[in-house]
């Protein structure tokens, strides 16, 4: 179950490594949810506000601008949840870690909204979500995928799977982009300008990153219904 919402805007913003006018700046907009208004009006953000933030974070950084982004999110369900959010978010971006952040054991905590053990932070490194540095407590974090790697710890499969996982969506997902990529190009190059080409990228990019997600998530529901009626069976 998704816990209620209870971080406010600075909290908010504090885990999601944005400043609280940038919040604000995202609500005027339409690209995040208004928060729910508790006691004095005083306005709460739950995890799917954090999820597209991440979210936004990662269409800026493939060169997404403002109104594309816009264009992106208008396309996602009113209800959709921090779960599948994530899902978006990862297959956009790769799971290694490329712009990293210096941070202090204080400042990841604060990111990450909890207490981390030396269990925890091996994990995370061993995601590629962070790496240690000389100083053992300044890390070199991967802000984009910090919180799915957080979420992660939570989950009881073995680190073992997880680093499996990953290498089966990077492995597709690379596929897929070659391809799509081979296509796009034969379809293309010959009929238009190298800018006119990049202008159409641009604006397929995240049609193809919708399509892959709902393609995926329907393939999975699928499959688990055919794992569940075997067990059923059994």
């Amino acid at each position: 179950m998704t816990p209620p919402p209870s971080l406010t805007v600075d909290e908010l913003a504090a885990r999601a490594g944005v400043t609280v006018r940038t919040v604000r700046f995202y609500g005027t907009k339409g690209l995040l949810p208004p928060p729910v208004l508790g006691p004095r009006r005083v306005g709460h953000y739950g995890p799917e506000h954090l999820a597209r933030l991440a979210l936004i974070e990662e269409l800026q950084h493939q060169g997404l601008t403002l109104a594309a982004i816009e264009r992106y999110l208008e396309q996602l369900p009113a209800d959709i949840t921090a779960h599948d959010l994530a899902i978006h978010r990862a297959l956009v971006a790769s799971w290694l870690p490329e712009d990293a952040q210096e941070a202090t054991r204080e400042e990841l905590e604060r990111r990450a909204g909890r207490a981390l053990s030396e269990q925890d932070v091996d994990r995370l490194a061993a995601m590629n979500v962070l790496r240690r540095g000389d100083d053992p407590n300044v890390f070199e974090v991967d802000p984009g995928i910090l919180h799915l790697g957080v979420r992660l710890l939570d989950v009881p499969v073995a680190l073992e799977t997880i680093l499996a996982a990953r290498e089966v969506m990077l492995q597709h997902s690379r596929a897929a982009a070659r391809e799509l990529s081979r296509m796009f190009r034969d379809e293309m190059w010959e009929e238009g300008s190298l800018r006119e080409v990049k202008s159409l990228s641009a604006h397929m990019q995240p049609l193809v990153v919708q399509a892959l997600v709902t393609a995926f998530q329907r393939s999975l529901r699928e499959e688990l219904r055919a794992l569940y009626a075997q067990r059923s069976v059994e």
